[in-house]
């Protein structure tokens, strides 16, 4: 990412930073999809990036310093990616998005049904995600009461597409 900015206004400054469309549905992907891997971002978004765009957003997210790449420890040829505290702090923004969405565009349920559940649930529910988000991605530990957020989020999501399905 290149040190010289357009401006000092905060909104540009970030918009610089995050604010195509590919590298918002990259750090969505890792945030409320667990994809931490290339090929899981490749293959497993309904958006279809392509391979070249995919690898050149990346290298400018950890230039950025919203991701990190290491090894993956568990297969010699593939780098896992993380969140960085800065892209964590996101959450809040996606979930406010979500709700914009949901109020002004035609959504489906069951893409929706997080950012529903995130609106309803509001800071509290943000917080409690984020301290998730950092457990799972800096390893910092989270405290537990029942099911996580993410473990909530997905469940509903699974509930609307079983509906759906049951509907066909």
């Amino acid at each position: 990412m290149s040190a010289t900015y357009r401006s000092g206004c905060p909104i540009n400054l970030s918009l610089e930073v995050f604010g195509d469309r590919w590298s918002l549905i990259i750090l969505r992907d890792m945030m409320f999809g667990g994809r931490r891997h290339f090929r899981e971002l490749l293959t497993r978004s309904e958006e279809g990036i392509s391979s070249n765009i995919l690898a050149d957003r990346l290298k400018s997210l950890q230039e950025a310093g919203m991701i990190t790449k290491a090894d993956d420890p568990t297969h010699k040829q593939k780098a896992v990616y993380s969140l960085t505290e800065k892209a964590i702090a996101l959450v809040p923004i996606f979930a406010h998005l979500g709700a914009w969405g949901r109020r002004y565009m035609p959504v489906s349920e069951e893409l929706s049904i997080r950012a529903q559940l995130l609106e309803e649930g509001g800071p509290a529910m943000w917080d409690q995600f984020m301290a998730e988000l950092r457990e799972a991605h800096l390893g910092v530990p989270a405290r537990r009461e029942g099911p996580t957020v993410g473990e909530r989020l997905q469940a509903a999501y699974e509930a609307v597409c079983a509906r759906r399905a049951a509907r066909r």
